[in-house]
Parts: structure tokens; C-alpha cells; sequence
């Protein structure tokens, strides 16, 4: 008998969300083992945001008799914040922040809501599932921030949340976080796939039928990916990573959004009084060295959405032990490090296939486009023949396999913003734009080293 057609409890797979009629040990399905939960079976009418929960039935309506100022924006009152969303926050829309325990979500959200409320003289409602009303009071008072304009519920119950929701219709509404809400009608046990699927689908469905932003909190996994298996991703409008370094920068970017760019970083500082914006972000990557510029370090102008600032890539050589070459880099593709390294070997003759590599990006910054090829080419040439680059000066350009530094965009802002943080000469294969011209690896080499 199939699992669909049976009534009463079934057990349903947290990982995959397949159903069997009995507990086993291991999924047939995704082979998760031990992932098997209590289901109860809906009655057909228990759709999620659908049915009751709905104000009124939509109807068809011809796209040209469509306003398009309904889809008006909401700002947060946090520019790194507006930054990354796209212009601000999207009416009717739903927003998920991921992040690990401890990054500062609650306070940015606690921040926003509470100047979103002062900006845009917006009705606020904070549910929290973690927190109580008297420690989210506590962090408020901490950050000196006024709590005048903001409602606070603290439960985990989501027929609580939409009594609330109706009863003071909020133009803004914070979940802290999503895992936390529990709906008997999901099934027994609270944080299961269903119950986010249930309850996300259910707020959101709210959210849609007026003019109000849904901020969600999420937990993530081992691995750095919001707990949930994609399910909630695809449920909302925006998906925002929350990152931080080794110090206290905080890196907000999208992984997904419906109303804008996902290319932007939003860049905070932790401190005494939450999280500070840093509007200006160009040399918060460099470091002030007062002496020689040490060996494998080169200064690379790297674009952020519409912003371009310096990192710093060090690298470092040693002989491999055991004959067993590794590389080392977390803050930068591995396999763009090994084909780097591969090029300078059969352009140069230098060799790297007996060395380990280590490559660090100072200030914790994530590289992902292909334009610091270079300065990782320079830096892994410094580090190997142990010659210092030149003070002064960074490199824009890709690699390829042939030994060819080819053009990357924006090299104009690129080389403004390298003058500007007192860098006086940029290599990059581009002419009239303001840097050294070099178009592949030799003759960079010949320009730096003789």
C-alpha cells in the first residue's frame, strides 16, 4: 500500500522529506540515517497558507492595469543594509538571514526594526523564540537604541504570531528565528522540514496579501548552509549570508534576490554599541606597514558590486613533505591557486610541483572573481624566489592557461581607487586607463624582478 493513500501517523525523513509507514533506520530515499521523524497526516483542507489563512481569493488581472509603485521599497535605515537588499526592502516580500550562532543576526535586526520604525514611521512586530521580552529590553539598552515604536512577542507558537499579526498589522515583521516556530498541525516534533515549510509558507502567504516586509532568522549547518535542505530558499523572495572574519568584520551578502543585484557586500564593524556600517570599505583590507614590504605580499583592487577596495594576498612556499604537494587556501579557489602556479611553473620554469602553498587574503575578505589573478601570480613569485615586490603597487588581470594577463572590467575605478589609497602604479593589460601595461606573465616578471 503506498504511504500517500494510508491515514494516521507516518514517519517522515527530516533530510529528503520522503514518508514511509514505518520507522527505518536509514532513508531508502537520500540515505540519511537516523533522520526519520513522527508525521501526522494533514487533512486535505490543512494546506499551508492556503484556505482560511487567506484574506480574500486573487483573481487574474491584466499585467498593463498593474501599478507598479505596489512593489514600492521599504528602508531599513542601514545603508550597508539597503546596499545589499537592492535599494532597501521590497513591499511584500520575505527576507532569510543565515548565519552562525553568535554573528550578530538578532542585533542587526533589532537595528534595523528599530530604525526602519523611525525613518518610515512603520508599525513593528519582533517575535522572538529564543530570547525573552526582558533580554531583547537588555540588548536595547545596551546599544542605547529607543524602544518606543517596537511590539515584542516572545512565543513559538504560530497561531500566537497570526493572532498578533492580525490584530496589529505591522508593516514590518522580524522571526527570530524561523526554527524556533512550532504549528501542531506540522507534526509533532518543532524544526523538522515540515514545520519550516509549514510555518515559512503560512507567514509569508501573510505577507503577500499586504504591504509588509517578513525578516527570518535561520540556523545554519556543519557545513555553512541554512538548516532546512533548500526548502525555505525557495519558499522566500531574498537570501542573505552573514559572514564574519577572524576579528570583527561582518560580511552581509545575497546568495538570492528577486528585486536586486546579489553582486554587493555590505560590510559592518562589531563594537560596543552593535553592529557600525563602513560605508568606505577601499583600505579596510590593506595593512600599514611602516617598513619593507615582506616577501609574497601583493595588493590587488578587487570589485564588490559597485565598490572596489584593496586586499592584501600573502603567499607562502615551503618543500613538500613526504613528496605530497598540498595547497592551502581557504579564503581563495585552491584549484585557481594550483592553475596559477602551474602557469608560472611552464612560463617561468620556476617550480612549484615540490612546494606547499599557503595563500591568505588579510582582513578575512573572500575572493571570488578572477581579476586578483595576478596579484596571486606576483605574490606566489615573491614568495618562491624570496625577492620583495616593489612598495607602491598592485596588480588587475586574469590568467590563462597560455601565460596571458587578459583584461578584467572596471580597470578605470580600479586604478582610481589604488591612486587614491596612495598606490602610484597599477599593472593590468589594458591601455590609456592609467596602468602599466603587461599582457602575459614573462613580461610582468621582467618588469618586477629584471
Amino acid at each position: 500500500m503506498s504511504a500517500k493513500k494510508t491515514t494516521g501517523n507516518s514517519y517522515k525523513c527530516s533530510s529528503c522529506g520522503h514518508i514511509q509507514l514505518r520507522w527505518m533506520g536509514r532513508c531508502p530515499e537520500c540515505g540519511e540515517w537516523n533522520s526519520f521523524v513522527e508525521y501526522i497526516k494533514q487533512s486535505e483542507t490543512a494546506i499551508p497558507g492556503i484556505g482560511s489563512r487567506t484574506a480574500e481569493q486573487q483573481k487574474p488581472q491584466p499585467l498593463s492595469k498593474v501599478n507598479p509603485m505596489e512593489g514600492s521599497r521599504l528602508t531599513t535605515g542601514i545603508a550597508e543594509f539597503d546596499l545589499v537588499l537592492g535599494g532597501g526592502a521590497m513591499k511584500r516580500s520575505a527576507i532569510l538571514i543565515g548565519g552562525e550562532p553568535g554573528i550578530g543576526k538578532s542585533t542587526l535586526l533589532l537595528q534595523t526594526s528599530i530604525s526602519a520604525a523611525a525613518k518610515n514611521h512603520t508599525t513593528v512586530l519582533y517575535v522572538s523564540g529564543e530570547e525573552s521580552a526582558a533580554q531583547i529590553r537588555a540588548r536595547a539598552d545596551r546599544l542605547e537604541l529607543p524602544t518606543e515604536d517596537i511590539q515584542v512577542l516572545c512565543t513559538s507558537r504560530l497561531d500566537d504570531i497570526e493572532q498578533a499579526l492580525n490584530d496589529i498589522q505591522p508593516q514590518l515583521i522580524i522571526i527570530d528565528s524561523i526554527q524556533t516556530v512550532y504549528s501542531s498541525e506540522a507534526g509533532s516534533i518543532p524544526g523538522t522540514v515540515n514545520q519550516l515549510k509549514y510555518n515559512a509558507m503560512s507567514l509569508v502567504s501573510w505577507v503577500k496579501e499586504r504591504d509588509s516586509v517578513l525578516f527570518l532568522t535561520a540556523h545554519i549547518t556543519k557545513d555553512g548552509t541554512i538548516a532546512g535542505p533548500k526548502s525555505l530558499e525557495h519558499i522566500v523572495d531574498t537570501v542573505i549570508s552573514f559572514d564574519r572574519n577572524n576579528e570583527n568584520t561582518r560580511f552581509l551578502r545575497a546568495q538570492k534576490n528577486r528585486f536586486g543585484s546579489v553582486d554587493e557586500l555590505g560590510i559592518f564593524l562589531m563594537e560596543e554599541k552593535g553592529l557600525v556600517p563602513v560605508p568606505d570599505p577601499s583600505g579596510l583590507f590593506m595593512i600599514n606597514r611602516n617598513g619593507d614590504i615582506p616577501c609574497g605580499t601583493a595588493l590587488a583592487p578587487v570589485c564588490e558590486g559597485s565598490r572596489v577596495f584593496l586586499v592584501e594576498i600573502q603567499a607562502l612556499t615551503v618543500p613538500a613533505k613526504a613528496g605530497v604537494t598540498r595547497i592551502y587556501s581557504d579564503r581563495a579557489d585552491s584549484a585557481r591557486v594550483s592553475r596559477i602556479a602551474a602557469v608560472l611553473e611552464k612560463c617561468t620554469g620556476l617550480r612549484f610541483s615540490d612546494q606547499d602553498i599557503y595563500i591568505n587574503i588579510a582582513g578575512g575578505v573572500r575572493l571570488t572573481e578572477s581579476a586578483a589573478d595576478a596579484a596571486i601570480a606576483a605574490a606566489l613569485y615573491s614568495a618562491r624566489t624570496g625577492l620583495s615586490l616593489p612598495p607602491g603597487i598592485a596588480f588587475a588581470g586574469e590568467f590563462s592557461l597560455a601565460g596571458e594577463i587578459r583584461p578584467v572590467p572596471r580597470i578605470r575605478q580600479r586604478a582610481k581607487t589604488a591612486t587614491t589609497l596612495g598606490i602610484h602604479t597599477l599593472y593590468a593589460p589594458e591601455q590609456n586607463s592609467g596602468a602599466v601595461y603587461v599582457d602575459n606573465i614573462q613580461q610582468l616578471v621582467k618588469t618586477l624582478f629584471k
